[in-house]
Parts: C-alpha cells; sequence; structure tokens
C-alpha cells in the first residue's frame, strides 16, 4: 500500500486545539468520530472569535456601515461556499441549520408541489435518517409510496442493476447519499443523477459525509438537490448548504415564513422575495456562516484530494488490521475497495457499545450504535456496528491503537 499523501504531519495535526489533549492513557486522544462531527481548526474559532467581536451586526437590514460589512462577509461566505462546491450552472446557494434542515427543507416545499397520491420516493436502504424520514412523512401527507435501492451483501456497493431497474419506473424523485456514514463507499452519484434525469426524476444528494471529505463538484455530479453540513467539515455547528437549481428553487414555495424573505406585505397579499432570501426566513447564523467560510479556506489550504488519499489510507490500513482480529467483521467493501474514511465493524463476542467503551479506556474514540440508519442495521442482520472514521488529522499510529484496542476488548470480554 502507498504511503499516506501526509502521514503524521504535525502541521496539520497541530492545527486542532482538542487533538493535544490527553486522553485517558496519558497520550493524545485518538478521535476517530469525525464523521459524528469533526474537530475544528484554531483558524475557524480565531475567525468566529474577531467576527463576533468586532465585526458583528444584522445582515440584510441596516444601512449603516457595520451592517453593510457583515452583509457583505455573509454574502461573501454563501459565494465562497458555491465556489467550494463547484455549485455554477444555474445554481443557488441557500444557509440552512445543516443537512437536516435542507432536506426537510425540499420534502415540505418541493413536495407540496410536485408529490401527488400515488407517485413514488426512491430512496436506498443506506440513509440517514434524516435523508429517510422526511420522504416517509411527505408520502404519508400525499398518499405516496417510497421505494428502495438495495445494497449488495455485507454492505460492499449500492445494487446498481436494480437502482436501473426502480428509475425506469419513473419515481418523482431520486434521494440518496453520495458517501455512506456507515459503509465506507460512495454512490456513483454522477451516474446516478444522469439515469435518473434521462427518466425525469427529480435528484437530491445528501452530501453531509463527502462534503469537506473529497472533492466535490455538484455541476458535474448534475443533481437537482444537493445537502451538507458545516459541522462535519470543520466548520461549527448551526450552519448548513441546500444548492438547488434556480429553475426549480424559483418556483418553489416558502417552507417557514418570517422577516426577510418578503417583497411586500399587505392585509390581502404577500409577494416573496427570489431565492436564495425566500427560503431563509428570520436572522440567519451569520457567525456560523462566516466559519464556515473560515472552515472552506483551511481545508483548500490543505487539499480536499490529499484529505480524501489520507483518509482512504487510513481506513484501509484500518479494515485490513481489524480482519485479522478473530471474530471480528468488517462491514462494507473487501479490500482495496474502500473510498471514504469509514469502517464499520461488529465482533462475534462484543456488543459495539461495550466495544466502544473499552476503546475509550484506551484513549481511542469511537463511535457505536446504529448511527441513525436503524433499517440499514436491519438489512445487515446486525443491531449495531462500532464505526471509526478517518480525517486529515488522523494518522498512521492511531490506526494501530485502534486495532490494539479491539483486539485487547475481544480478548477481555473472552476471558
Amino acid at each position: 500500500m502507498s504511503p499516506s499523501p501526509f502521514p503524521d504531519s504535525p502541521r496539520w495535526r497541530s492545527a486542532f486545539p482538542y487533538l493535544a489533549n490527553k486522553g485517558k492513557d496519558d497520550r493524545p486522544l485518538a478521535f476517530l468520530d469525525s464523521a459524528a462531527s469533526a474537530q475544528k481548526p484554531r483558524a475557524v474559532y480565531d475567525r468566529m472569535h474577531a467576527f463576533a467581536l468586532h465585526e458583528y451586526a444584522n445582515v440584510h437590514r441596516g444601512v449603516y456601515d457595520l451592517s453593510e460589512a457583515a452583509t457583505v462577509a455573509y454574502e461573501g461566505a454563501r459565494e465562497r461556499a458555491a465556489a467550494f462546491l463547484r455549485a455554477g450552472g444555474g445554481r443557488v446557494a441557500i444557509f440552512t441549520r445543516g443537512t437536516t434542515e435542507a432536506v426537510n427543507l425540499v420534502a415540505w416545499s418541493w413536495g407540496e408541489v410536485h408529490l401527488a397520491a400515488g407517485d413514488t420516493i426512491l430512496l436506498t436502504e443506506m440513509e440517514h435518517h434524516s435523508n429517510m424520514l422526511p420522504w416517509r412523512a411527505l408520502a404519508e401527507r400525499k398518499g405516496a409510496k417510497v421505494e428502495y435501492v438495495p445494497v449488495t451483501d455485507n454492505g460492499a456497493a449500492l445494487d446498481l442493476a436494480a437502482a436501473q431497474a426502480l428509475l425506469a419506473k419513473k419515481p418523482k424523485l431520486f434521494a440518496f447519499a453520495h458517501a455512506s456514514n456507515v459503509l465506507g463507499f460512495l454512490t456513483p452519484a454522477a451516474e446516478l443523477c444522469a439515469l435518473a434525469r434521462s427518466h425525469g426524476v427529480t435528484t437530491f444528494v445528501d452530501g453531509a459525509q463527502s462534503f469537506g471529505h473529497l472533492p466535490v463538484d455538484i455541476e458535474a455530479l448534475g443533481c437537482d438537490f444537493f445537502a451538507c453540513s458545516a459541522h462535519k467539515a470543520c466548520g461549527p455547528t448551526g450552519v448548513g448548504l441546500l444548492v438547488g437549481t434556480l429553475a426549480l428553487m424559483e418556483n418553489l414555495p416558502p417552507w417557514q415564513h418570517g422577516g426577510s424573505m418578503v417583497e411586500k406585505v399587505r392585509f390581502d397579499a404577500i409577494t416573496y422575495r427570489p431565492p436564495p432570501a425566500r427560503f431563509e426566513a428570520g436572522t440567519p447564523p451569520i457567525v456560523e456562516a462566516v466559519g464556515l467560510g473560515a472552515a472552506l479556506d483551511f481545508l483548500d489550504g490543505v487539499g480536499l484530494k490529499a484529505i480524501e488519499d489520507h483518509s482512504v489510507h487510513l481506513a484501509e490500513l484500518a479494515a485490513a488490521g481489524l480482519r485479522k482480529i478473530p471474530g471480528i467483521r468488517v462491514i462494507g467493501p473487501e479490500a482495496g475497495g474502500r473510498q471514504t474514511g469509514i469502517v464499520s465493524f461488529v465482533s462475534e463476542t462484543v456488543h459495539a457499545h461495550d466495544m466502544a467503551y473499552y476503546t475509550n479506556g484506551k484513549g481511542v474514540a469511537l463511535r457505536a450504535g446504529h448511527h441513525c440508519a436503524q433499517p440499514l442495521m436491519h438489512r445487515l442482520g446486525v443491531p449495531a456496528t462500532t464505526r471509526a472514521s478517518f480525517y486529515l488529522y488522523n494518522t498512521e499510529e492511531e490506526v494501530e491503537r485502534l486495532v490494539q484496542a479491539v483486539a485487547g476488548a475481544v480478548t477481555f470480554f473472552q476471558a
């Protein structure tokens, strides 16, 4: 296996203040839960702190200098995010509270206009609850049905033949994750979107696990909607993005009502502003948006391709090491097929929560449970998995600690 693009780089790891803290074994914590939420570099905190103390005012409202400067910073973050995602081609970027809110926005706004009784929404078996429950609730409201593209055995890939057959039935919408939060592979999003488009199907891509972890080109993907959150990409909580085609968005009704999203209000009439303002009712996450912009500057400084290669390299090392431990089964792609920094596994003798509790005592932070993907757990025939997720600040030494801790847990619980 080729070496990591920047193995154990102190330059990037030292940018994250928390990682200098000692864990329970008096060593720096091996933080392997970035798929849940990533650590933040000091540059993000510094930019948010400076803005909050010295540059803050409400946006889009004041004519005084401070407000106008804050508006420039806020809109600059929007432009920065759109460029980061290559969201050209007549698309608009809308700030949300995160991926979950973005899904709900489309489910309510697009769904109320375009879905009718008897229609079908197509999902996949591997979706996070946030990209499943809003669509199922929409289907219940409208009298529509939901179908699922299956994953292959052991969660190694999406069943593309089944996807082709289901898309040929012309569902109204196909919503799917760009990267699974459990299985460690990427969906062929551009191929799926092109196939959906050939059947007149609207596409929604959940980019929560790909944004900030690998290069994303929305124009190349060709999706109608793309959603993501800042907090998994070195940014703050409380802010995310919905990128949609302007042709779709400008013909959709707002899903929330309040200040800033109207041009004119009379006792008997309302005129809504065009997107993105139409979908950003109330005071937006101003400081958080500025923090997102700082996070994207940081990630570009590292290089998204290098981040992707490094994360996959560590995940492959981890999967290979875990497979050598008796009674451990790695979920997802076979050796050499992993495409993201996520590795989920189960033990024949140790419950996932016991495993994570034990590794915590060894200074290794893992996620245990169903990962907000209970239908996928049912499909795989497991109650839960333990998940390690790698990012730019993780190291090969932490992979060794992970494997040692898991092996120790197996031995401990067999005693």
